[in-house]
């Protein structure tokens, strides 16, 4: 195709102007080369693409077709020149984010906030899934940059710590009067309620588990959720006990809404931290502006 693009912008031209002398000023290009090409261009094709009349040329049925193709192919062509230019002379960037649906809402969400006040226009792609998923994509070079819980193996990513986080369990005030007065003064929790956590692909579900699993602790798991939000929103409902992350609730701890249930010996979650992931070899101009206000 490459070597009739020559031959389809001629032929544009000639069909645009509908004569090929007027095709020729246009182009700065002889009428014998312009008819030539076009002679090249129909043999090649195999089909009349113009008639010959004493006024210029007009397209055949087929030519038409031909021509409006080339209409669409070399306006993106024009619109994709536009964008380029656009680009160099506002200083338009791009950047691609991945990261899961809850830490884009308590945590992305204000640096880019803060980032876009100061680059404009930039244009920032998100991409929401699993933390897993987010190194994957990262590791294949189809994202810039991974907010994530930092992983035990980070392999050659480089990676700024922004805060820690801590796994708790809560549930509401009546809640637990609720279940105190079924199993009275020896009840426990995490032993004897509904407990609610999000699903078992989840990193963080996985990362539960695993502590569950070192404490012998068998849960009564009654709901399960892709979605920390609705984890939340269940817990202040009043109907289980829900393990979410104690950062993003501070305001219904502080109020009441929410209680924070003790652990039982022999149950430790250790803390974890949230990072951004990106690779040193892959920093474009936006993802160095983006670095610089999280290191900031």
């Amino acid at each position: 195709m490459e070597q009739h693009l020559s031959q389809y912008r001629i032929f544009f031209e000639v069909a645009k102007a509908g004569s090929i002398s007027k095709a020729a000023k246009l182009l700065y290009i002889s009428q014998p080369a312009i008819s030539k090409s076009i002679l090249r261009l129909e043999e090649g094709l195999e089909i009349a693409l113009f008639v010959r009349t004493s006024k210029g040329v007009s397209l055949t049925p087929e030519g038409q077709i031909f021509y409006e193709y080339l209409q669409n192919a070399f306006s993106a062509i024009e619109a994709g020149e536009n964008h380029l230019t656009k680009i160099k002379q506002f200083n338009i960037g791009k950047i691609t984010v991945g990261t899961s649906n809850t830490l884009c809402k308590y945590i992305l969400l204000p640096y880019l906030n803060k980032f876009m006040k100061e680059n404009p226009h930039t244009m920032v792609s998100i991409f929401t899934q699993s933390s897993d998923e987010t190194s994957f994509l990262l590791s294949e070079n189809k994202i810039d940059i991974g907010l994530v819980a930092k992983p035990a193996r980070i392999n050659n990513m480089s990676y700024i710590n922004i805060m820690e986080i801590h796994d708790v369990f809560v549930a509401t005030p009546g809640y637990l009067n609720s279940l105190k007065h079924i199993f009275n003064n020896n009840f426990n929790p995490l032993r004897d309620g509904n407990i609610m956590l999000l699903d078992k692909n989840n990193a963080t579900r996985k990362y539960i588990d695993n502590c569950i699993e070192d404490s012998k602790l068998q849960l009564n798991q009654s709901i399960e959720t892709s979605n920390m939000e609705l984890l939340i929103e269940f817990a202040k409902t009043g109907i289980g006990i829900a393990c979410v992350i104690k950062e993003f609730i501070q305001k219904e701890l502080e109020e009441g809404t929410l209680v924070e249930i003790e652990m039982p010996e022999g149950l430790t979650i250790p803390k974890r931290e949230i990072v951004f992931l990106y690779d040193e070899k892959n920093i474009n101009p936006s993802l160095g502006k983006f670095l610089n206000i999280l290191k900031a």
